[in-house]
């Protein structure tokens, strides 16, 4: 079987769920915790944690618009581990767009 038509691997992934969050909500799409939920494939009570996670410490904020949430990415935010602090998330985001 070719490398394109084998099955994705299941176990692990690059990156984390926050970081599926943040690509997701990057591209400008006012998103349900249940739409974020279906897309990532984790449950609508992660993405919760998550975006209670990225909102306490400043990734995205949080706006009110009629009944929904809209949530915008701050670029400017810096990754958290060590080794990639010196990138922000609007490094990551283009390497990912």
């Amino acid at each position: 079987m070719s490398a394109s038509r084998r099955p994705p691997a299941r176990g692990w992934t690059f990156l984390t769920n926050h970081a599926h969050v943040l690509l997701c909500l990057a591209r400008g799409e006012s998103l349900t915790a249940r739409e974020l939920s279906q897309r990532i494939g984790i449950t609508e009570r992660s993405v919760q944690g998550i975006l209670s996670d990225l909102i306490a410490d400043d990734y995205l904020t949080k706006a009110k618009i009629g009944r929904r949430n809209q949530y915008t990415v701050n670029p400017s935010g810096r990754l958290r581990h060590p080794l990639e602090s010196g990138h922000t998330v609007g490094e990551l985001i283009n390497a990912l767009s």
